[in-house]
C-alpha cells in the first residue's frame, strides 16, 4: 500500500492542495498547487458557485501534476469564534494498554464535554496518566490499571465546517478528516520548544491574520484580526493609482518588507489607472510595505497579550506575507529575539502560505499512529503504474467522516 495523503486549504486569495506520500518514515511532497480562489471572503464563503468552480479548477490542476484524481482530502475549516475547551475522561484497563484502550479514553472524555451549540472539530491529547502516578504522551504498550487522558476538544461555529463540507460533497470531494489551519501550523514547525514552553504562532492570510498560542505543544486560544496582505495591495494601489493586480504583482516581484534593505536607486516604470506612466521607488514602495507590515504585526502583537499574560517564550510567524524579503528585520523591531520565520523543510514546497496544509498531513499520520490504523486516500489500484515512491456520534462531523475516535 501506497500511504497517500491530499491536504485542501481553501484561503481567501488562493486555494492551496498539497499531496504527500509517507514513504519509509519520510514525508516526501508529491504536487502543490496554489489556484486563484473566488467566492470566498476572509476564509468563509460568500459565494458557493464561484466557490466551487475556483475548487474544482484546483484539484484538475493537482490531477494533471499527478495523473490521477484524487478525490478523498483534508480539509481545513474556518476557525473562526473556535473554542478550546479541556476535557478529561478515564477508563479501566487489564494490563497492557492497547491502541484502542487509548481510543475509549478520548471518547470518554468526549462525552464529558458540555454541548456549547458548536461542532467538534477534533480533540488534542495534553497527556495522558497512568495509575494517577505516570503522566506520558503516549500509553500503548505500558501497563496498568486505570488510563486517564486530559485533551483539548478544539469545536468551531456549524456553519464553519458544513459550509466547507456541504460545498465538496457536491462537487464530489469527500472529507476524510477536518482540522484548524492553526493546527497545521503547529504540525508544520513543531519542535521541542513547542512541547516544554509556551509559544506562538502568527500566520497573516491574504485578508486576516490569526494569532494562537499554544501551551506543552496543545494549542488552547486563538485569535483573529481582520487584515492581511491584500491590505498592502491596497495600500500600494492607492499611493501609486494603480489597479489591485499591478499592485499584487509589484509587492511580489520588486517590493521589500524593510525599507532599510532596499535600493533607492532601483526603480521601475508602470502605467496607473489614468494611463500616465510612473517610475517607482524600491525604498519608497518599501516604505508603504513595511507601515502596513508594522501594524499587523503590532496588532497581533496585542492579540497575544490578551490571549495570555504569561511570557511567550517562542513566536512563529508564517503565511504568504511572511516569505517576502527583509520581512525578519521587521518582525525583530516588533518582537524582539523571540520571533522565528517558519521555515518549511520539506522539499518543493518552502512557501510559508502552505504551512498549513502541510501540516494538517503532518497532524493527520499522528492520529493515524496514535490509533495504530493503516490508511491511504489513494488506492493501489487507482495509481496504475504512476511510479510515487523514491521520487460516533451520528450527528456530528466526526461520525460523518474519518473515524479518528470511533472504530468505524
Amino acid at each position: 500500500m501506497k500511504h497517500i495523503y491530499t491536504s485542501l486549504d481553501i484561503g481567501s486569495e488562493n486555494i492551496k492542495i498539497v499531496v504527500c506520500e509517507l514513504y519509509k518514515n519520510k514525508l516526501n511532497l508529491l504536487a502543490a498547487s496554489s489556484f486563484k480562489s473566488k467566492g470566498i471572503t476572509r476564509g468563509l464563503i460568500t459565494d458557493v458557485e464561484l466557490a466551487s468552480m475556483s475548487i474544482k479548477q484546483a484539484f484538475q490542476e493537482i490531477n494533471d501534476m499527478l495523473g490521477i484524481k484524487i478525490n478523498k482530502v483534508i480539509a481545513s475549516v474556518p476557525n473562526y469564534l473556535a473554542d478550546y475547551s479541556i476535557i478529561k475522561g478515564d477508563i479501566d484497563v487489564n494490563g497492557q494498554i492497547t491502541s484502542d484502550d487509548v481510543m475509549k479514553s478520548l471518547e470518554v472524555a468526549i462525552k464529558s464535554k458540555k454541548n456549547n451549540g458548536k461542532e467538534l472539530v477534533t480533540v488534542l491529547p495534553i497527556d495522558f496518566k497512568i495509575d494517577e502516578r505516570v503522566t506520558v504522551k503516549d500509553p500503548v504498550g505500558m501497563n496498568g490499571k486505570v488510563l486517564s487522558n486530559r485533551s483539548i476538544a478544539v469545536s468551531v461555529p456549524k456553519k464553519n465546517a458544513y459550509s466547507v463540507l456541504s460545498l465538496l460533497e457536491k462537487i464530489g470531494i469527500e472529507v476524510v478528516d477536518i482540522s484548524l489551519n492553526n493546527i497545521g501550523d503547529l504540525y508544520s514547525f513543531k519542535n521541542k520548544d513547542f512541547d516544554k514552553k509556551l509559544c506562538a504562532i502568527i500566520n497573516i492570510g491574504a485578508e486576516t491574520t490569526t494569532s494562537s498560542i499554544y501551551n506543552k505543544g496543545v494549542v488552547v486560544r486563538s485569535s483573529i484580526i481582520n487584515q492581511g496582505g491584500k491590505n498592502i495591495d491596497h495600500d500600494i494601489s492607492y499611493m501609486y493609482k494603480i489597479d489591485m493586480e499591478t499592485a499584487r504583482k509589484v509587492k511580489h516581484s520588486f517590493g521589500i518588507a524593510s525599507h532599510s534593505k532596499a535600493s533607492s536607486s532601483n526603480t521601475i516604470e508602470l502605467t496607473n489607472k489614468n494611463n500616465e506612466s510612473i517610475k517607482v521607488n524600491q525604498t519608497e514602495l518599501s516604505k508603504i510595505i513595511e507601515s502596513r507590515v508594522e501594524e499587523m504585526l503590532n496588532l497581533a502583537k496585542n492579540d497575544l497579550n490578551t490571549l495570555t499574560r504569561k511570557k511567550i517564550d517562542y513566536i512563529i510567524i508564517t503565511g504568504g506575507t511572511s516569505n517576502m524579503a527583509g520581512f525578519e528585520y521587521v518582525a525583530s523591531s516588533v518582537f524582539g529575539k523571540e520571533v522565528n520565520i517558519g521555515n518549511i523543510k520539506m522539499i518543493g514546497v518552502r512557501n510559508n502560505k502552505y504551512s498549513s496544509c502541510v501540516g494538517n498531513i503532518v497532524y493527520f499520520i499522528s492520529k493515524l499512529k496514535l490509533k495504530e490504523k493503516n490508511y491511504t486516500m489513494v488506492d493501489d489500484d487507482e495509481m496504475g503504474d504512476y511510479a510515487l515512491s523514491g521520487n460516533k456520534s451520528s450527528d456530528s462531523v466526526l461520525g460523518k467522516i474519518f473515524g479518528y475516535f470511533f472504530n468505524e
